[in-house]
């Protein structure tokens, strides 16, 4: 599940990001994909804590809509923003066993290089997700 992202960055500041659909959710860094990597993680920790509270997660709003809000919140930080899609990716959820099928000769890549990083195959796999998640 994929969340809009606003990022802005100022002549004298750093690159910040806020998410339209959890109010209070921001996060900084000092590069726009560090911005990325810490919404990402902001996000995350956002949502477990409201879960934590019993508060509903709201579904993913579209663009679309996001930008026909004139009056709302967002409406003033949307024309200097770059728009940016984020990943929820919760940091308690359990890992969850799947079936996946891959051409041998890549699975013994990824079982190669896993090795050598002291990883295991899982672990390797997650790894490289995340990354290209951003």
């Amino acid at each position: 599940m994929f969340y809009i992202g606003l990022i802005h960055k100022g002549d004298d500041t750093d690159y910040g990001i806020s998410f339209p659909d959890f109010p209070g959710c921001i996060s900084a860094g000092k590069s726009f994909e560090e911005a990325m990597i810490m919404g990402k993680e902001a996000l995350g920790f956002h949502v477990e804590a409201m879960k934590d509270h019993g508060y509903t997660i709201p579904k993913p709003s579209e663009l679309e809509d996001i930008k026909a809000n004139k009056d709302g919140f967002w409406a003033d930080d949307l024309s200097d923003a770059t728009i940016v899609r984020v990943p929820l990716i919760m940091h308690v959820d359990r890992p969850k066993r799947v079936n996946i099928s891959l051409n041998p000769s890549l699975l013994s890549a990824i079982d190669q290089a896993a090795k050598e990083q002291g990883m295991t195959r899982s672990a390797f796999l997650a790894s490289a997700a995340l990354q290209h998640l951003g």
